[in-house]
């Protein structure tokens, strides 16, 4: 994922409102292991209060419909719920508003029951047609909605009575358990009430802590919603998220105690850290520096191009000048330590003679081109070695360009005006299963063609074929070799292909906060955290 996508709408309506605002595989045994929790839950600590330094500013709202902004994710976290949640820092599913793991009548139909006592915010009980219309909306293709491509499998979903709700499925799909987790269960009687532009900024849902207030590059309230019954009741009274997207302000922050947990500590200050003791872990993450090329423009559409910039690149120098360590080179689409990782076929080791010798045999003598980058910080410092190494291949000359997200994305990749882009993507913020990790980049329309342009090859072709293999596989094994097939295309192929998987280092105060877990993605999550 990069920093954010914008829905222009939304984002117009989110920043008018905020001036006026005070401002069925891997995991099923385990969600088979939890009962609908208690009915009540210890009150928090009286005056309590978590502090934390968030590196993103707020550029989209709250709803959950569209917002795909690195910060209101996280707020989201603790504001809704779904019928089952993903847990932040293990990435397995726990039951969220379902009182018992979603029941299977057929190959495609579930019933879900809602967890007994669950409430939003504003005291009015949660109900089947609340999470009807939650699925609705985002289905709904006239809004526009990025979630809806992670369950285009459901055909309709009903309300059977007011706690259970039916789900019919186009197709068999066996991760229809974990892909729950993508949707957020919203009120139905306040959206409709205020407008979706006014929920955007002040939204309302039914998880462990209540939205008080937002400023834009200021800072988030939160209030514990002491009426939430669910697995992770709130353990503080109010949560303040100051908003500092400049690194040296949120590190001054933590060593100063202003906070007690910041995320995205840079490299550089991970020691500095440690030495005031404050507790610093770096996650490995699936989060990735990827290289995309328009494969629509020559010489990019022939692959040995595309892989000899590959081979080019000196990575190992990259992680240990930018990364201080803190990344592992690609070795698959993959991170190495996701359940699910398989080493792919082809391998990009530094070897400047192999591109020089693949250019050559593609019939390129001589190439001029801009790079283009996110200005994310760390990007900005990976891209001039990025430089360094391709400048050093005869006959290559290649010059570079940062850009916002938005402007990168809206006005160059959008219209087809780049040759080549290096910027960050995390699509396991939504969640970890292998099919949406590879849906995200390489399924559809999205990415392939109207991003890197390759949805015309037969090895695309192909990959949509293994997708949905995988996806009616009859076991995670089966599942797995599918999968296995599409990592090596795309290893070999480099249309979008990661150069490293990095680790997120997270800040934070031991001797202040309780059962504080850092996470391998963006964002920080205080569920089960407690002030000592």
């Amino acid at each position: 994922m990069t920093k954010h996508f914008e829905h222009n709408e939304s984002r117009r309506g989110f920043m008018k409102l905020m001036a006026g605002v005070g401002a069925g595989f891997a995991f099923s045994s385990t969600l088979g292991t939890f009962s609908a929790p208690a009915a009540a839950a210890t009150a928090p600590a009286k005056g309590s209060v978590i502090e934390a330094g968030i590196s993103y500013s707020l550029s989209t709202g709250f709803d959950p419909l569209r917002t795909t902004g690195a910060t209101p994710m996280a707020a989201n976290l603790h504001i809704f719920e779904g019928l089952v949640d993903l847990h932040p820092a293990t990435r397995e599913p726990y039951l969220g508003l379902a009182a018992k793991m979603p029941e299977k009548l057929d190959d495609v139909t579930y019933r879900v029951t809602l967890r007994d006592g669950a409430v939003f915010h504003d005291g009015k009980p949660v109900t089947s047609a609340d999470v009807v219309f939650s699925f609705e909306r985002v289905l709904n293709p006239e809004n526009k909605s990025l979630f809806a491509g992670f369950v285009p499998f459901i055909e309709s979903v009903k309300a059977v009575d007011d706690k259970v709700i039916e789900f019919k499925l186009k197709y068999p799909f066996a991760l229809f358990t974990e892909r729950l987790t993508i949707i957020r269960i919203v009120p139905k009687h306040v959206v409709e009430a205020v407008g979706e532009s006014a929920f955007d900024a002040t939204p309302v849902g039914s998880g462990p802590y209540k939205f008080v207030s937002a400023v834009k590059d200021d800072k988030i309230v939160f209030e514990a919603n002491t009426a939430y019954n669910g697995i992770y009741p709130p353990k503080a009274e109010k949560m303040i998220w100051s908003l500092l997207s400049d690194d040296a302000a949120r590190v001054t922050a933590q060593e100063s105690k202003r906070v007690q947990a910041i995320e995205s500590v840079p490299y550089l200050d991970i020691q500095r850290l440690k030495s005031k003791r404050q507790s610093v872990e770096s996650v490995q993450s699936f989060g990735l520096l990827f290289l995309m090329f328009n494969c629509a423009e020559a010489p990019f559409n022939n692959v040995k191009v595309r892989q000899a910039f590959h081979y080019a690149l000196d990575t190992q120098k990259m992680i240990d000048v930018v990364f201080l360590g803190n990344a592992r080179a690609a070795t698959s689409y993959l991170q190495e330590t996701h359940p699910d990782y398989v080493k792919a076929s082809t391998q990009y080791d530094f070897d400047k003679e192999k591109a020089a010798a693949l250019l050559k045999e593609a019939g390129v003598d001589k190439l001029e081109f801009e790079l283009l980058a996110t200005d994310t910080s760390w990007v900005k410092e990976c891209a001039p070695l990025i430089l360094e190494s391709w400048n050093a291949i005869p006959g290559v000359k290649v010059t570079l360009r940062h850009l916002q997200s938005s402007a990168l994305y809206g006005e160059f990749i959008a219209s087809g005006n780049f040759k080549v882009v290096v910027a960050p993507g995390d699509p396991s913020v939504f969640g970890n299963d292998v099919d949406l990790l590879l849906s995200w980049f390489y399924r559809g329309d999205g990415w392939a063609k109207n991003r890197y342009r390759w949805s015309d090859t037969p090895e695309y072709a192909e990959v949509q074929k293994l997708l949905d293999a995988a996806v009616a596989a009859k076991s995670h094994s089966d599942a797995k070799a599918e999968w296995s097939k599409v990592f090596n295309i795309i290893a070999e192929q480099v249309p979008l292909y990661p150069l490293i998987h990095r680790k997120l280092p997270t800040a934070w105060d031991d001797k202040a906060l309780t059962d504080f877990q850092p996470l391998p993605t963006t964002g920080m999550s205080f569920l089960g955290v407690g002030r000592k």
